[in-house]
Order: C-alpha cells, then sequence, then structure tokens
C-alpha cells in the first residue's frame, strides 16, 4: 500500500495493465454514458487511422452512437494513461488529444443539421475551445439546450459562459474557473455564484439544494465519472427529466460507474440506474 503520493522521477510496482476504449476521451466516455440510458447520440471528433481508432469506431458502433467523424492519415487518435491506486480507486491522467485536438469549427459547422434536431448538446475541452464554442453558438441558435463540461480547466473568456444553460465541472475544474477552493459545499456554492455572474443565462432554482452521490458499492475507480454524471444529467433533460430529478440521475450514473473499472466500459444501463433510484425513493 502506497503512504504517499507519486513523485516526479519515481519508479513504482504496478499490479495490474488494462488498455480499453474511453480513457479520457470525455466526448466518448459521455457518449457511450448517454447512449447507455436510452438516449439518441449523434458524435462529432476526429480520430486517426490507426488500432486505437479502430477500437474507437467498434465501441460507438456497439452502442448505437451515430458518428460523425474525420479519420486523419497523419495525426494519432487521442489517448491517455490512467494511473489508478487499487486502494482508493482514485485515479491521475495523462492526455494527448491527438487527432481531437485539431477539430476546427468548421467541423462543428457540418452537423448544424444534428445539433437543429437535438434535445440537448454538451460538449467539454478535449478538443480546441473555438470548436467547443461554436458548438455552443450553434445550439443556442437553433434554441437547443447546452451543457458545458469545462474539461480539462483550461482559462476563457467570460463570453462563452452566456452560452451555457449548465455548467458541469469538478471541484478542480470549478476552482480553476472561478478561484474559489473547493473544500465544502458552502465553497461550491460561492464558485457557482462566481460562475452566474459571468453571464450563464439559466439558472434551474431560486434555492441551492446539494444531491449526495449514492452507496453503491465499493469504490474501484474513479475515472469517468464526472464524464457519466455530466450525460446522465444531459440525457435526463432530454427526455424531458425537471433539473433536479436529472442532477439526481446523473448521480447515480456516476455512483454505480466508480463500482466498476475502466472508463466507458463502466457505465451502467437504464435499468441499473433507475434500480438505484426506486430503491432510494423506498428507503426515504
Amino acid at each position: 500500500m502506497r503512504t504517499h503520493a507519486l513523485a516526479l522521477g519515481e519508479t513504482v510496482v504496478g499490479s495490474a495493465f488494462k488498455m480499453g476504449p474511453g480513457g479520457k476521451g470525455k466526448g466518448s466516455n459521455q457518449a457511450v454514458a448517454a447512449a447507455r440510458t436510452g438516449a439518441d447520440v449523434v458524435f462529432c471528433t476526429r480520430i486517426g487511422k490507426d488500432a486505437f481508432g479502430d477500437i474507437a469506431q467498434g465501441t460507438w458502433a456497439a452502442e448505437g452512437i451515430t458518428l460523425r467523424a474525420t479519420v486523419m492519415e497523419d495525426v494519432a487518435t487521442g489517448a491517455a494513461h490512467i494511473y489508478v491506486d487499487e486502494n482508493t480507486g482514485s485515479n491521475a491522467i495523462i492526455v494527448a488529444a491527438g487527432a481531437a485536438g485539431v477539430l476546427v469549427p468548421e467541423d462543428v459547422d457540418a452537423i448544424e443539421g444534428d445539433i437543429a434536431q437535438a434535445a440537448v448538446f454538451v460538449t467539454q475541452l478535449e478538443q480546441p475551445i473555438p470548436a467547443a464554442k461554436r458548438g455552443l453558438e450553434l445550439a443556442r441558435k437553433h434554441g437547443v439546450t447546452t451543457v458545458f463540461n469545462p474539461a480539462p480547466a483550461l482559462p476563457l473568456e467570460d463570453d462563452i459562459y452566456p452560452l451555457c444553460d449548465y455548467i458541469t465541472p469538478n471541484e478542480t475544474e470549478a476552482t480553476a474557473l472561478t478561484g474559489v477552493a473547493i473544500a465544502s459545499v458552502d465553497d461550491a456554492r460561492r464558485a457557482a455564484d462566481v460562475l452566474l455572474e459571468k453571464g450563464a443565462l439559466l439558472h434551474t432554482a431560486p434555492q441551492s439544494t446539494l444531491v449526495p452521490a449514492f452507496d453503491c458499492g465499493r469504490v474501484v475507480e474513479t475515472a469517468g465519472a464526472s464524464d457519466g454524471f455530466t450525460d446522465g444529467f444531459s440525457a435526463a433533460l432530454a427526455r424531458g427529466d425537471a433539473p433536479l430529478d436529472a442532477v439526481r440521475f446523473g448521480c447515480a450514473l456516476a455512483s454505480l460507474s466508480v463500482t466498476r473499472a475502466g472508463t466507458a466500459p463502466s457505465m451502467p444501463r437504464l435499468e441499473e440506474i433507475d434500480a438505484v433510484l426506486n430503491e432510494r425513493s423506498v428507503l426515504q
């Protein structure tokens, strides 16, 4: 058992290695999470003409995801190394965006028809900011609800916030965006107030409600949990759930995902999420 954080220059003995789809491909993880809830998902990205790209395409096809992807000859598919502490499930991640890192606004313009027909548009920051912003602009143009997952945390201009109906940062990302160190629920509320002042157009309710995580068993791996929450929340909004109910749905999805290894493979199916929500409803 490790008693200290992994340090630069240090070599440690690992207990296992596994390669699979998802990695820190937030968009991919989120697409899979939403598809497994029954949502009709269209996914826009760029991938390389390589083995990782083949694995990704196979994963999306198996999950019933409609793919809008440019396959590049000279740029590798994005990949990540995820270190997982087997004792706590905590993780550290090194990500290389690869082909997704050269996504441009014109790629997003090409799927304007898909965006216009969507109930919810979701984006994050594992592609360049201009591409993410263009997607938010097109969604706003067509009256589509927008969900922005600002991860990994990057410096943002204030003009992106008015394009967002919902923003879903984790503690680290919220701190980077607001300067508020988050160690409590009250800290999270202060950070949320800072984000609202930047111009987010929709606040779901006059009160602030904490939705606790669900106890679904031993935590195995936390990688991908924020992706699961974001798209569980988004999928629930898309089917017409009220925002607070959508948050509960996202929490149940993420709480299940951390009890399993992997990122995309850890995402639960709709019936599993409903079982957790129904059990909590009975207990209450």
